[in-house]
């Protein structure tokens, strides 16, 4: 099923997704302005794994009192050094801190399990270490986490009631809908987790054969890699969570190409205890940089003061502030809603309207650029990927077009496509893009999403809802939206045979449009 070239663009993807990752990892390594010392120790994992952890106290702690909890598993591919300036201050605001190197990776013993059950199992066993070992309250104990340690995090609130509060940054509820929505595969995310973890980590066999028939597009075991995925995902366990009590913080990038905005608001809406999520410009985990390094961030000064009022008591206002917090690719401040629903309260569609048919195997010119560089063009230059409208080749490329708006259009969630395909062949992929087109044609990206289908009859058309992934944007008065379509991207694998062709149809009975969330004026 795999085909020659996208294996290439896989295994050159993934080498220089390493290097890039091995980079980061060597250099995020801040230096701590200690109050207290920081202690490095063992702790035993599930199983007598050993874990390589680092332990700050708060300063002049003798025992003769008790503190808040936190535990911060590491990011994917990040050594145990990777909080130290976030624990530091954390500690001097008066909290025990035990960060660890999870396991598989760096120092750590075992082997990588991509947030499995002994990944869960470890940080109830780095509790148990840290209240028979620290200064540590039993009844006050939080979870925080970037990337891979947002994850465990959540999975780890789901099994184990002593964890009161958790803050997850730039992490996933749902592994499938991040890295295989529209039953998509996301090669470059993929293989940029992939080629971290084979130069700082050690994978089991398990985890490479499920990158293998990840790339290799194996249907036949399609079905065991998402119960793989789902076993490892938080909304799996969403009951237990809300049962336990535990009050979730998340904060993700609009731009993020490893774990989308749409899954973590999907998840904050099934949450029914106290919850927050907040929604920035950027890419993986680089709305959280800064403050790896100590320096002033949103995202972390949000995580100390979410774990002051829900450890400590404190009465900061977290919890009077509206939930969800998003601020526009497009600039300005930080804008609050009650709750997710209401970002795009307002809705208007675009008529997809016509009859048109576009060849495949071909990248149009349209895509959604590069993992990580381009949402952070975006995110410091206000800078997404382009595509002049006008020259897109019709042959490869379908576009349809809104008039121009006499105002500006705030785009805020989750776009929506609902069209009818009529493909030549059995399989296919499509990917939608969603564009901010000014007054010489140039279009700016706002949002894009694959779809991929199998097993269709050729010639038989069938109905195609995909949601594009969510965004807030704002389109200036005189500009236009377009939504184009065509079969090649390289963020995604495509599953077009070759010769293929897909139609775009409108019946009168069933018409096609995009649907656009719209801020309410």
């Amino acid at each position: 099923m795999g085909h020659p070239r996208k294996a290439l663009r896989s295994t050159t993807v993934g080498a220089v997704s390493a290097t890039l990752i091995a980079g980061s990892a060597l250099g995020l390594a801040p230096t701590a302005q200690a109050a207290d010392a920081v202690r490095f120790v063992d702790i035993a994992g599930d199983g007598g794994t050993v874990l390589k952890a680092n332990v700050i106290t708060p300063a002049g702690s003798d025992g003769s009192r008790r503190y808040p909890l936190l535990v911060l598993p590491t990011s994917w591919g990040l050594p145990q050094v990777e909080y130290l300036a976030q624990a530091q201050k954390l500690a001097n605001s008066g909290y025990v801190v035990v960060s660890y190197n999870v396991r598989g990776f760096w120092q750590s013993g075992g082997e990588i399990e991509v947030a499995g059950p002994p990944d869960t199992a470890d940080a109830s066993k780095v509790i148990d270490w840290a209240l028979a070992n620290t200064p540590a309250d039993a009844q006050h104990i939080g979870m925080a986490g970037v990337s891979y340690g947002a994850g465990i995090s959540l999975l780890a609130a789901a099994h184990d009631k002593r964890i009161k509060a958790v803050a997850a940054l730039s992490g996933w509820a749902d592994l499938i809908d991040s890295i295989y929505s529209g039953r998509t595969q996301h090669v470059q995310a993929g293989a940029l987790l992939d080629g971290a973890s084979l130069v700082t980590g050690r994978q089991s066999a398990e985890i490479r054969q499920i990158f293998d028939n990840f790339y290799a597009s194996n249907l036949s075991k399609e079905q065991e890699m998402i119960d793989w995925g789902k076993k490892r995902s938080a909304a799996t366990y969403v009951d237990q969570l809300n049962e336990n009590g535990a009050a979730v913080m998340m904060a993700n990038a609009w731009g993020d190409t490893v774990f989308s905005p749409n899954q973590y608001a999907d998840f904050y809406e099934k949450l029914t205890g106290p919850k927050r999520l907040e929604l920035r410009p950027g890419d993986h985990a680089t709305a959280e940089l800064t403050g790896l390094f100590g320096l002033p961030n949103d995202v972390w000064t949000d995580t100390g003061r979410w774990f002051d009022h829900y450890l400590k008591g404190a009465d900061n206002g977290i919890d009077r502030e509206q939930p969800v917090r998003l601020k526009s690719r497009s600039g300005g401040g930080y804008e609050g809603y009650p709750d997710w629903k209401s970002v795009g309260a307002t809705r208007k569609k675009i008529a997809l309207s016509g009859t048109t048919t576009i060849h495949t195997n071909v990248d149009s010119g349209a895509d959604g650029g590069i993992v990580f560089l381009s949402s952070i063009l975006d995110q410091i230059a206000q800078a997404p990927p382009v595509a002049s409208i006008p020259l897109l080749p019709r042959r490869w490329a379908a576009v349809w077009q809104s008039e121009k708006y006499p105002t500006a259009q705030q785009v805020r969630g989750t776009a929506k496509l609902h069209t009818t395909v009529t493909p030549t062949k059995e399989s296919g992929t499509l990917v939608a893009y969603l564009y901010d087109v000014g007054p010489l044609g140039l279009g700016k990206l706002v949002s894009n999403a694959p779809f991929t289908f199998h097993g269709q009859t050729p010639a038989k058309p069938f109905g195609v809802d995909l949601q594009l992934f969510s965004t807030a944007y704002d389109v200036p008065a005189g500009h236009r939206l377009a939504l184009v379509v065509d079969t090649v991207d390289p963020l995604y694998i495509e599953h077009n045979p070759s010769g293929a062709q897909l139609t775009f149809s409108s019946p009168a009975n069933d018409p096609s449009y995009v649907s656009i969330p719209l801020r309410e004026q």
